[in-house]
């Protein structure tokens, strides 16, 4: 991690923001901010780091510093992913507001055992929730429900669906497309929903460094395969801004759309932008 090409004002502006509902901002990669009316604040898989260049190279700005982070009541993490679970990223805002965070097992195994976050940071065990798939439990003015996620890269993946007075909201984390997804899709009215996109690219491998064929993300027609399934309103593309070779034009995914029911827009955000619910 380096220090923040943006100074302080996107905390700033998340602090001072006065939403009638759930405002959303985009963090670039696969991180968000909810903050609904009452000033609940919700994040969701934030990641400041740099990856692992020459093999991971980040491809936009870092949005904030997390020791900037004053009021936050939960981080959420969607798999164990460093992208997803990352100490410099997280643990300062858990450190600076006592916010909670909530996570699978293989998630919180990083942070507890792998980085050591409560010798490492200013972090208490009992700041850590586990979560599984089927669990829903309330922050503040959110109501999460725990949900489904097939990202076979993963260990345990979930998604978060994110309810609130002022609509619902969709963080898939990496997941592509599952047979799962008409069953939520049913159960939940999703106004605006989040899935990662990006290309295929040859990315070096971990172990040998050799270029090798490397699909992380959806592709044009899982996105919109996974959106249609899931009855998503407003689709909004993440992931696609992040890493060089995988980068991808999301406004291509209009015509991709043209012929489903859903999603009936797409959302198109860029690192830092705001949106609402």
């Amino acid at each position: 991690m380096t220090a923040s090409d943006w100074s302080d004002w996107l905390p700033r502006a998340i602090a001072d923001a006065d939403p009638d509902g759930v405002a959303v901002w985009y963090l670039g990669c696969n991180g968000f901010v909810l903050k609904g009316a009452e000033g609940t604040t919700l994040f969701v898989d934030p990641y400041v780091g740099l990856g692992d260049p020459p093999r991971t190279i980040r491809m936009i700005p870092v949005p904030f510093d997390p020791a900037d982070v004053e009021v936050a009541d939960a981080v959420l993490a969607t798999h164990e992913h460093t992208d997803h679970v990352h100490g410099p990223s997280q643990a300062p805002i858990l450190a600076n507001t006592g916010a909670s965070m909530y996570a699978p097992a293989d998630s919180l195994a990083v942070a507890r055992e792998d980085e050591d976050w409560p010798a490492n940071y200013d972090v208490d065990d009992d700041q850590f929730s586990e979560v599984d798939v089927g669990d829903t439990f309330d922050v503040g003015e959110f109501t999460v429900h725990v949900e489904v996620a097939h990202d076979p890269d993963a260990t345990q993946p979930v998604s978060y669906v994110i309810e609130h007075d002022a609509g619902t909201f969709f963080h898939g984390g990496d997941t592509k497309p599952s047979d799962e997804f008409e069953r939520v899709g049913d159960a939940y009215d999703v106004d605006l929903g989040v899935l990662a996109f990006g290309t295929v690219g040859q990315i070096p491998d971990k172990e040998t460094r050799e270029p090798k064929r490397t699909r992380w993300y959806n592709d044009e027609n899982q996105v919109i395969e996974a959106a249609n399934d899931l009855q998503i309103d407003r689709l909004l593309p993440s992931h696609w801004d992040m890493w060089k070779g995988l980068t991808g034009d999301p406004t291509v995914l209009h015509r991709h759309a043209n012929s489903f029911a859903y999603p009936r827009s797409l959302e198109i955000a860029e690192i830092g932008d705001r949106v609402d619910l």
